[in-house]
């Protein structure tokens, strides 16, 4: 029998090599080289074309609406929402985030309140029984008998477990310690990752049991392996926030049975995750209206936010001025900046500019821009806003405040908390704007005080 053969094919353009190199030179991306094995060196096409059955198709009419399927509640109505209202049998779920960020704890919160009904796996790869079993005791998840604990590292045994039927639900921590025995490379390469995830997916289908994934990120933050797995399952959660501190949020970045736009928000104490029901609240609570402070209505999917933006504006002690920004992008901060010498007459050339939002958010909506302007301006200038304002708008390179998505949400929310003064784009006055603004210039000279 001829001898197997080893190729690396890219995932982007499906070049062949040899042997694995970093950067494909075909297309130029990197880490997209995969593995694969070629038996006797003979092509898969050659070998596909006396292969095969003639599949027998059915009627679309006659398949089972999944919607009657009857989806699995995590026990948390946040967490229904970004899976689309539950998980759905069959259904495979992958969940990254940063180490130390929760993701354990919440699976084992999900795991417990299913168990009450139905028998669940928690399949662990890097902890011991011992190691979980004392996380169980802090949840209060310790007493489900239908709760069941393996550890192991073989993909082979894992899937033989889910296709055994016995399990609803199956949580895979995590999938980059996954190994098969056909692969002799080690746990957490791009072959190993693309190949478990493959069987695991499988006999989830087959089975009917919904799964669950744990990912590892890099320290760039995106999902650790090969990009093929986040298109093999139906489900991407993405659980970001600190790991020391501040509220937690989970979001579907890929969702085949439901919405990406809607995110729960966590606050972390001893006893676990807890959802925190009115975060705008808990962001303003210890606020004080000082110059550089200005209160920005944002949102977090669909759920609307007011969250406190501060600016300090320092004179630079060094030829270059400094910029910095925490859970702003600082690519964005700088044209802002840029664009506030350009179009007003505020001097930043020689200030250090340092921006934070409260409470570890993240933000990435277009509407922090006139926000973060006139957190800047009022810093600078050392004057502030009226108590009860309340600032949202994208602004444009000439200095005009554009329009932004979902304004009636944002003044409702804004209103709720009593601030009744919102400075917005003037195009959106008729969805509850009360202080409407075509430029940045005349934000700035009209309500800075």
């Amino acid at each position: 029998m001829a001898k197997s053969k080893n190729r690396f094919v890219c995932n982007n353009c499906a070049a062949t090599y040899q042997k694995w190199t970093g950067k494909c030179e075909n297309c130029g991306e990197w880490n997209t080289l995969v593995e694969e094995i070629v038996e006797g060196g003979t092509s898969a096409v050659a070998k596909s074309r006396n292969s095969g059955k003639v599949l027998t198709p059915q009627k679309i009419s006659a398949i089972s609406d999944e919607q009657q399927l009857k989806r699995l509640a995590t026990g948390v109505k946040d967490v229904d929402d970004v899976l689309g209202g539950g998980i759905l049998p069959g259904g495979v779920l992958l969940l990254a985030g940063q180490p130390g960020i929760g993701k354990s704890t919440l699976l084992l919160q999900v795991a417990a309140h299913i168990a009450a009904s139905n028998p669940v796996l928690y399949a662990s790869g890097e902890e011991s029984a011992h190691q979980v079993k004392l996380r169980a005791l802090r949840l209060g998840a310790h007493d489900e008998d239908q709760l069941s604990f393996v550890a192991s590292t073989s993909a082979d045994d894992i899937a033989a477990t889910i296709r055994s039927s016995q399990y609803k639900l199956v949580i895979i921590d995590s999938i980059q310690t996954l190994s098969l025995a056909e692969i002799s490379s080690a746990p957490g390469s791009v072959s190993q990752i693309t190949n478990s995830s493959n069987v695991i997916i499988r006999a989830a289908k087959e089975s009917g049991a919904a799964v669950i994934l744990v990912g590892h990120v890099t320290k760039e933050g995106s999902i650790a392996g090969p990009k093929v797995l986040e298109h093999l399952v139906d489900v991407v959660l993405q659980f970001e926030g600190d790991r020391y501190g501040g509220f937690k949020i989970l979001r579907a970045i890929k969702n085949r049975f439901g919405s990406t736009a809607e995110a729960a928000i966590f606050d972390m104490d001893e006893s676990g995750l807890h959802i925190v029901e009115n975060p705008s609240a808990a962001l303003l609570a210890e606020r004080q209206n000082a110059d550089g402070s200005v209160v920005l209505a944002t949102m977090e999917g669909n759920r609307p936010l007011l969250v406190e933006i501060q600016a300090l504006v320092n004179q630079t002690n060094f030829g270059y001025p400094k910029r910095t920004a925490s859970g702003f992008d600082l690519n964005r901060l700088n044209l802002i900046v840029a664009m506030l010498e350009r179009r007003t007459k505020l001097n930043l050339s020689d200030k250090d500019i340092y921006i934070n939002v409260v409470g570890g958010l993240k933000l990435a909506d277009p509407a922090a821009d006139l926000a973060i302007c006139m957190a800047i301006a009022s810093a600078t200038a050392q004057r502030k806003l009226d108590d009860n304002t309340v600032v949202f708008g994208e602004v444009g390179l000439g200095g005009e405040v554009r329009s932004v998505a979902s304004i009636a949400r944002r003044t409702t929310e804004a209103k709720k908390l009593g601030f009744h003064n919102i400075i917005g784009p003037k195009t959106s006055q008729k969805q509850g704007v009360t202080t409407p603004v075509a430029t940045l210039r005349q934000a700035l000279i009209d309500y800075l005080k």
